[in-house]
């Protein structure tokens, strides 16, 4: 069975509203003094962001469905050289989320892939995520894919 790939419309907000209350619940879940916590309000602040992205040029938010079906999305941007990184201008891959039941099945990586060629139709040279150091999964998959470790974030609280 195919999975098709699109860009995100705003009609797919109340999915995307659901599909990254998932992902603030589990990266909270990975570390709740680092990650925002999973409240209504930061769920309608994320769709209102991710609302915000939609149709831009240096931005991809793609979902993938299977007939009719949405199983996942990637949020993608293109960023600029940053001096306080020391790193040119990357492609980044922020997010991706699946839901729970197609978790497994590849949907990810076919999103993934979704935004490497959306980044390679722009000329970008490189891509960078982040995952957190309590996902050994995503982690896997993205050796997988072919990216690789070279930075780790610490965080210290000051309380």
């Amino acid at each position: 069975m195919t999975t098709d790939i699109r860009p995100a419309t705003e009609a797919d907000l109340p999915t995307l509203r659901r599909l990254s209350a998932i992902l603030l619940r589990s990266h909270h879940d990975f570390d709740n003094s680092r990650f925002v916590e999973a409240t209504e309000e930061a769920e309608v602040g994320f769709n209102a962001f991710l609302a915000e992205q939609i149709g831009k040029d240096n931005v991809a938010l793609l979902i993938a469905e299977r007939e009719n079906e949405v199983l996942g999305y990637v949020y993608a941007s293109i960023e600029p050289l940053s001096w306080t990184e020391l790193r040119h201008e990357a492609g980044f891959i922020h997010d991706v989320a699946v839901v729970q039941n197609r978790r497994g099945a590849g949907v990810a990586q076919v999103l993934i892939d979704a935004a490497l060629s959306w980044f390679r139709s722009r000329q970008v040279k490189r891509v960078m995520l982040w995952t957190a150091e309590k996902n050994p999964g995503a982690q896997q998959l993205f050796t997988r894919l072919g990216f690789r470790r070279t930075m780790v974030e610490m965080t210290r609280e000051l309380a």
